[in-house]
C-alpha cells in the first residue's frame, strides 16, 4: 500500500476547510497510524478537524472508537475538540494529550498494541462486525479486528475493490 501524506494543521493558523482533511473526498488516517505511540489519535484528529470544517461526511467524531482513546487518556471528547478548535497541529495536540494523560511510554505502547487487535467481546458487537464484513465481501476471512474492518471500509468507500 502506498504511503499517504496527509496535511497537518499548524499552530497559529485559523482552522478552515483548507486545513482540514476533506472526508468527503478521502478517508481519515488509518486507526493503525500512530502519533506519539498512540494508535487512533491521528484518525481522531482528522475527524475532529473535518467536523469543525463541516467536511466530515459519514465520519463521526466522538464515536465509540474515539472514546476508547479518550478513556485511556483521561480526556473528554468535548475537551479534545475544544483544543483542536484552537488550531493546534498534530504535534501540539500530542503534547496536550500527553500533559492531560500523563501515561508512561510503556503504557501507551501496551495500549496501542491492544487496540490493533481489538474486537468487542459482547455478542451483539461481534455479530455486527461479522455482518458488516459479510456484506462487504464474504471472502474476506482475514478481517479479524475493528482496525481491519475500518481499513477495508475506508478503502471500499472511496472506490477500492474488495
Amino acid at each position: 500500500m502506498p504511503i499517504r501524506h496527509y496535511p497537518t494543521h499548524r499552530a497559529g493558523h485559523t482552522l478552515s476547510p483548507m486545513n482540514a482533511v476533506n472526508l468527503t473526498q478521502r478517508p481519515p488516517r488509518s486507526p493503525r497510524v500512530r502519533l506519539g505511540g498512540y494508535t487512533i489519535l491521528p484518525r481522531v484528529l482528522d475527524k475532529a478537524r473535518a467536523t469543525l470544517a463541516g467536511m466530515n461526511s459519514d465520519y463521526r467524531f466522538n464515536n465509540p472508537l474515539d472514546n476508547v482513546l479518550f478513556a485511556f487518556a483521561g480526556v473528554t471528547g468535548d475537551a479534545f475538540l475544544a483544543q483542536v478548535r484552537t488550531g493546534a497541529g498534530d504535534f501540539e495536540m500530542l503534547q496536550w494529550l500527553q500533559a492531560q494523560s500523563k501515561k508512561a511510554p510503556h503504557e501507551i505502547a501496551a495500549w496501542s498494541a491492544w487496540t490493533e487487535t481489538f474486537v468487542e467481546n459482547d455478542t451483539e458487537t461481534r455479530e455486527w462486525l461479522v455482518g458488516r464484513i459479510q456484506a462487504m465481501d464474504a471472502r474476506r476471512t482475514d478481517i479479524g479486528s475493528l482496525f481491519d474492518y475500518l481499513d477495508l471500509d475506508d478503502y471500499l468507500s472511496f472506490g477500492g475493490q474488495a
